[in-house]
């Protein structure tokens, strides 16, 4: 197989996939995404049975513990993949919203126009699940897609690729509107970024490595996020059972998802009361503790963290602890070691809520609530294809309208520049 040959004749399919996915309507999308849950839903032992042979692999392979929690596609993980194809279904379609504007002095009349953004190019690694959420999120918004899955799961997104194409050939889109990359070979990657003339938006889910590759690589304007370093913060006078509670969740209810809790910091007034409880918490989850000084100095046997430590985003069960000054220490810290992706304060303190929303720089803000809610189902918007800690064109997770744009539209009566 011509790699490059192989991307263009995929490439050049999105385009002109893109142009009748474009003029659908909304009737048209949601019975081709009913048709793709039909058909996921009838091909769950298939895929099921497919995803097993990537599992196998991936053991054999030694992949990293977090890495195979993300890869694994049983009866619930498809269970969810088919309730967000419907949550999908029941969004109202952006394509064709208005805004008016107004009349300009010159006679002319403005009005703004939601439309898609074209072709999408999708890379990711391991969670197949991501093939049905950016697969029916671009063509709700009326965009063609290119799906490029890890070679960790190619047979899972395989299977999935054959419940997509059997639905959409009963469909009235065309077939290339969502299109699996069928190879495994990594020039697939180098050789998508390099298409500008076909693909309008590249967006990465991935380990770091990924990330980077893309930003060096790509040619594209790419929607992403590098690193998802979450911070919670336990400001004075924090209701210590709801200090349990959330970073209890927060941690330890996934380690491999980006939206974990990585770093915890306490106020120096309340270090004393919570460490204990909350350090014995979590080592009854076999978390590993790495904490600053003072840390250490309260509860015996946590591990010295680095000043690497404050910004890492472990995807492992392993907590990083700093007592801080006050809540202005704990904005500074966040600022200065964090990914801009999702960060929480704990706190009977509306005032310090207030300044931590205002001034910490994170896409997500979370006030007294766990930071696993940072995703887009939670938030409402069916699924997501992504998390962007960009601040152009779309922050935070990316749904139906981060698929999207605007463009003018003028209306006169022949009307003429003076």
């Amino acid at each position: 197989m011509i790699i490059q040959d192989y991307v263009e004749t995929l490439g050049n399919a999105a385009t002109m996939a893109s142009r009748s996915i474009a003029c659908a309507t909304s009737e048209v999308k949601d019975t081709t995404l009913a048709l793709i849950a039909e058909h996921l839903d009838s091909d769950r032992q298939f895929i099921v049975l497919a995803n097993e042979l990537d599992l196998e692999e991936a053991k054999n392979n030694s992949l990293d513990p977090a890495m195979i929690e993300r890869l694994e596609l049983g009866p619930s993980q498809i269970d969810q993949m088919l309730e967000g194809l419907h949550q999908v279904i029941g969004l109202t379609d952006p394509i064709g919203e208005e805004n008016d504007i107004g009349r300009r002095p010159s006679g002319i009349y403005l009005k703004k126009l939601r439309v898609p953004l074209g072709v999408v190019g999708i890379i990711y690694e391991s969670r197949p699940n991501v093939t049905i959420d950016a697969a029916s999120l671009c063509l709700k918004a009326g965009n063609a897609c290119i799906l490029r899955g890890g070679s960790e799961a190619i047979n899972s997104n395989r299977a999935i690729g054959v419940s997509i194409q059997n639905a959409l050939a009963k469909s009235k889109l065309p077939n290339a509107s969502i299109q699996i990359v069928n190879t495994p070979d990594r020039r697939v990657v180098s050789a998508l970024l390099s298409l500008s003339s076909c693909v309008d938006i590249i967006i990465p889910r991935g380990g770091k490595s990924l990330i980077e590759k893309v930003i060096k690589e790509s040619s594209i304007p790419i929607i992403k996020h590098l690193d998802g370093n979450c911070h919670m913060y336990i400001d004075d006078s924090a209701n210590l059972e709801m200090v349990i509670a959330l970073t209890v969740n927060a941690k330890t209810s996934r380690y491999g998802v980006c939206n974990a809790l990585e770093s915890l910091l306490i106020a120096k007034n309340e270090a004393k009361k919570i460490l204990p409880s909350l350090c014995s918490e979590m080592r009854k989850r076999h978390v590993e503790l790495r904490g600053c000084i003072e840390t250490r100095c309260l509860v015996e046997g946590i591990k010295a963290a680095s000043d690497a430590d404050w910004s890492l985003e472990y995807l492992a069960p392993i907590l990083s602890i700093k007592i801080v000054a006050d809540i202005l220490d704990a904005i500074e810290h966040i600022n200065k070691y964090g990914s801009g992706h999702t960060d929480c304060i704990i706190t009977e303190n509306t005032d310090n809520a207030k300044r931590f929303v205002r001034e910490v720089d994170s896409s997500s803000v979370m006030v007294n609530a766990s930071t696993r809610f940072a995703d887009g189902f939670e938030y409402g918007l069916g699924a997501e294809i992504g998390i962007s800690t960009d601040k152009i064109h779309v922050r935070g997770p990316v749904g139906l309208q981060g698929l999207t744009c605007q463009k003018w539209v003028v209306y006169g009566d022949g009307t003429i520049r003076k």
